[in-house]
């Protein structure tokens, strides 16, 4: 059995400890236990339980020079390596284990962002609710932890906003959706019977990309598009942020609204600026009170000509 790498690994959360670990790890629950003693997020303390217990199957978390030679006979990428590391060195930690941690730097990466048209058919693909969470994503740049995590209360339909609790520390956002998701949304709520305090959603960030995998591959399959096959709960997120940043040329405005803690995070998206030139929606305006209307509904103002003014908004 092997750990799948991080690059197509769903974001994890995990209610609680005991329900997933495997009977008589003792040496690994206690570590578990100690994490979340210290506050640690549930998504950290889930992905540590499950490197320990794939380290565990394959070499003896008691030999850390095992451990290290395990590690880099694997097949995948440095990035991955350097969880693992991280993951073990907390088992280290806690059993006061001495080792010298691999340095694994991770690989420069270009974020690679598919098409609008194939989103729109993945979300056209699933059924509700993972359609109304796939939009969200498309909307809002939510990561999937963070879509699992909404609750009824967090969403503002009356002023069509979403006030998610940001993942990895991050400052709390506000985000914008649109009148469609936002009935979407309002419909499930009522056909639910939730309470404020109710999740908006039943299950987890695994559940929900075991499913979503689950469907993308079928669609890919059935369309004879492998390309398809490649798409991944988060380029729903990437696709949000090279939009905003092609919309609002602003990275800081960016990096707020996707809950990042550091402006580098951010930049690495501004190769995807103006990938899809063409997708614009073109707006003409002769007075002043149908230009506010326009830039209200998110249009930027072009040129003027003939008397006009032209706006255009990305679709």
């Amino acid at each position: 059995m092997q750990l799948q790498n991080n690059a197509e690994s769903p974001a994890i959360t995990t209610p609680s400890i005991d329900q997933h670990v495997i009977p008589n790890n003792a040496p690994t629950l206690n570590v578990l236990i100690q994490m979340k003693n210290d506050n640690k997020s549930d998504y950290t303390i889930n992905f540590t339980r499950k490197v320990l217990n794939f380290l565990a199957k394959h070499t003896s978390l008691s030999e850390p020079e095992a451990v290290k030679h395990f590690i880099a006979q694997l097949k995948t990428s440095n990035s991955y390596k350097r969880n693992l590391c991280i993951a073990y060195n907390k088992y280290c930690k806690f059993y006061k284990i001495e080792w010298t941690m691999p340095l694994y730097l991770p690989e420069a990466k270009n974020i690679k962002l598919p098409t609008k048209d194939k989103l729109l058919m993945l979300i056209a693909k699933a059924r509700i609710p993972t359609s109304i969470k796939l939009n969200l994503s498309m909307e809002t740049g939510l990561r999937p932890v963070e879509l699992c995590r909404l609750k009824v209360n967090d969403i503002d339909l009356e002023h069509r906003v979403v006030n998610p609790i940001t993942a990895k520390k991050g400052n709390p956002r506000t985000l914008k959706i649109s009148q469609q998701l936002s009935a979407s949304i309002n419909e499930w709520i009522i056909k639910n019977n939730l309470n404020l305090n109710d999740r908006l959603f039943k299950g987890d960030a695994e559940d929900y990309g075991k499913y979503y995998r689950a469907m993308r591959n079928k669609l890919a399959k059935d369309l004879k598009d492998p390309s398809i096959h490649t798409i991944r709960l988060y380029d729903f997120r990437h696709y949000f942020c090279s939009k905003q940043l092609n919309d609002t040329k602003d990275p800081y405005f960016v990096m707020v609204q996707m809950g990042h803690k550091k402006l580098e995070t951010t930049q690495k998206y501004m190769h995807l600026m103006n990938l899809n030139d063409d997708e614009w929606t073109c707006k003409t305006a002769s007075t002043v009170e149908e230009v506010m209307q326009l830039v209200e509904a998110g249009f930027q103002y072009v040129t003027d000509m003939d008397g006009l003014k032209i706006l255009k908004k990305r679709k």
